[in-house]
């Protein structure tokens, strides 16, 4: 008797452990899919329309953090854990390369950007034209750091081609990376912002004040790239996110989110 009662408990808790191994099987089979995304600042009004697109195409939720591109690099570099990385330039994706950090031997392409002269519409300095700059009738002009930010680099390059930025150094406000630059105009901080497009053509920046664009030839062609960490456990998941990013369909409309197609 106390035999049977041993073999029918034994039994017990062998079937008990083969269905919690198939519902623990089951449960992973069915957790969301999630992608660990670095993304520089000027993307924080594209990626939450991107991301929702992709999702709902393909089941795989993007968890972004946004930053400007040389602190989120050295993040990787000192062993930050992420699956993608998405640069303002071409840069500093480039330096993940050089570590060994990414898994192709060069950043790839997914994008470029624009640079922009913005004001709120309140500003005396509206209506903006090509030469609100030269006229300098404003005391301070807010741009990213050129050692951290791309588009903060392009502003540099953009000044020194318009012969003014020796002048206007002076009065220049110094944000740590492209979103900051543009809080810096909208809490008045700064008459006006040298931003990227992306931020100055979102719903918010456009319902506040309004931009005219820098002249291409001003400064370098910003050229957004992006890499997948050799570390991540997700690098297909990744691959095909830039597959998808990269693909006609989604380039063709970048421009509404003030990017363009990375050709």
């Amino acid at each position: 008797m106390k035999r049977s009662r041993w073999l029918r408990a034994r039994r017990a808790v062998f079937l008990l452990a083969i269905a919690c191994t198939f519902l623990c099987s089951h449960c992973i089979a069915q957790a969301p899919r999630e992608l660990r995304v670095l993304a520089a600042s000027d993307l924080q009004p594209v990626m939450p329309a991107l991301a929702a697109a992709y999702e709902k195409a393909t089941g795989i939720h993007l968890n972004v953090s946004f930053g400007s591109s040389a602190t989120l690099a050295t993040q990787i570099l000192n062993g930050e854990s992420a699956d993608l990385f998405l640069a303002a330039d071409f840069s500093f994706p480039e330096k993940v390369v050089a570590a060994n950090h990414a898994d192709t031997s060069a950043p790839i392409a997914y994008a470029r950007g624009a640079l922009v002269l913005w004001a709120r519409k309140d500003s005396p300095l509206q209506p903006l034209t090509q030469t609100t700059l030269q006229e300098a009738k404003f005391s301070r002009l807010a741009i990213a750091n050129p050692d951290h930010a791309p588009y903060g680099r392009a502003a540099v390059a953009a000044l020194t081609w318009m012969k003014l930025y020796d002048q206007l150094k002076p009065q220049l406000v110094v944000a740590e990376n492209i979103a900051q630059t543009a809080q810096f105009v909208e809490s008045g901080n700064a008459q006006l912002g040298l931003l990227s497009l992306t931020l100055a053509s979102s719903d918010h920046f456009q319902q506040i004040g309004s931009f005219i664009r820098i002249p291409r030839t001003a400064y370098p062609e910003i050229r957004q790239c992006a890499v997948v960490m050799r570390s991540s456990t997700h690098r297909a998941e990744a691959h095909a996110f830039l597959d998808w990013l990269r693909s006609p369909a989604i380039q063709q409309n970048l421009a509404k989110y003030g990017l363009e197609p990375a050709r």
